[in-house]
């Protein structure tokens, strides 16, 4: 009886051991003649943006690479999520990819039920790309020269204090949020229909401060347009070695960091993630590359798939606790 339940057994993992086989063996064929065709990057994003200089960046590098085209796509809209919606229903064979941003993170919670996707479960991360800081800009009318100023200013002014951004729950919109809720301070919110119109007002004088990108607001901080106060990652930026990060200046626990990441839709088989991940890693570090990032702030970054993952998941657990907290809505 024991001779037979061990050969049944071992009839039963070999059956198991063939029936695996072909899957193993076609994601390794997968990954050795990957790429075979032109591989199309969304970024669900207008062309000239950061995320878009970064994404076209990438694909010229990784087509030099591997011999094969890869096609940048702009599919703006939604904040984002048009065009990642597009990639999360494509077939996961690692000729569709996309770009995405931090926004992302914060579209999760703020588009609540209009979401078109799940962002930790529809997509395969395949490496974050860089790392880059806002930069906390005030018109020079306002009397104000460090953090500490401008919390004493709002302290004894509640409401009175403009801050602008691209857009209602948008990156700079929540910068200020968390400067509000940190600091416990009340700031008149303006949104604008995108980052240029606000730097215009912030410049002109017409809103008081603004949580900026670098790309965006160092020409004027140079020309003596814009006061610098902080950048908002926990590190000082090698761009702004002089300028204090928030929580040097000020608000214990402040932290935020813009990102931009390459993902596949989930199901990719994890050898072309792994080919995707090694080659993006190596591209994100050259010399020229890493030059180019530096224009607007970036530092590269190149993370494993499993690493990325675990930022996005940290990042959608942040900002839905800030929105939840505030209230921030779509229609703010």
């Amino acid at each position: 009886m024991n001779a037979k339940r061990r050969q049944f057994t071992q009839m039963s993992a070999a059956l198991a051991a063939l029936a695996i086989a072909p899957r193993a063996l076609a994601q390794g064929n997968a990954a050795a003649g990957y790429p075979s065709r032109p591989i199309h990057l969304v970024v669900p994003f207008a062309p000239g943006g950061g995320t878009d200089i970064v994404a076209r960046t990438i694909a010229q590098k990784l087509g030099e690479a591997w011999g094969q085209s890869v096609v940048v796509e702009n599919r703006a809209g939604g904040n984002g999520t048009i065009g990642a919606a597009l990639v999360a229903k494509s077939p996961p064979d690692g000729y569709t990819l996309t770009m995405m941003t931090a926004s992302h993170s914060v579209n999760v919670t703020l588009q609540g039920t209009k979401h078109p996707y799940d962002l930790l479960k529809d997509f395969a991360p395949i490496s974050q790309v860089t790392t880059q800081p806002y930069v906390l800009v005030v018109n020079p009318k306002v009397k104000a020269t460090s953090v500490k100023d401008i919390i004493a200013l709002a302290r004894a002014n509640p409401g009175k204090l403009t801050y602008g951004s691209s857009g209602v729950g948008g990156t700079s919109h929540l910068s200020g949020a968390l400067f509000c809720a940190l600091a416990d301070i009340q700031m008149t919110h303006v949104p604008y229909k995108g980052g240029e119109p606000a730097m215009t007002d912030v410049v002109s004088g017409q809103i008081d401060m603004l949580f900026s990108t670098l790309l965006q607001s160092k020409g004027f901080i140079d020309a003596g347009q814009l006061r610098p106060l902080a950048v908002t990652t926990v590190t000082r930026s090698p761009a702004l070695p002089d300028l204090p990060t928030m929580q040097q200046a000020g608000v214990p626990g402040y932290e935020v960091a813009g990102w931009y990441g390459v993902l596949a839709p989930a199901g990719t088989p994890a050898p072309i993630i792994d080919k995707l991940n090694k080659e993006i890693v190596r591209i994100v570090h050259l010399p020229d590359v890493t030059a180019k990032m530096a224009a607007d702030g970036s530092e590269p970054v190149g993370s494993t798939p499993a690493q990325f993952q675990a930022h996005i998941a940290k990042e959608v657990a942040k900002w839905r606790d800030l929105i939840q907290r505030t209230g921030i809505h779509t229609e703010s």
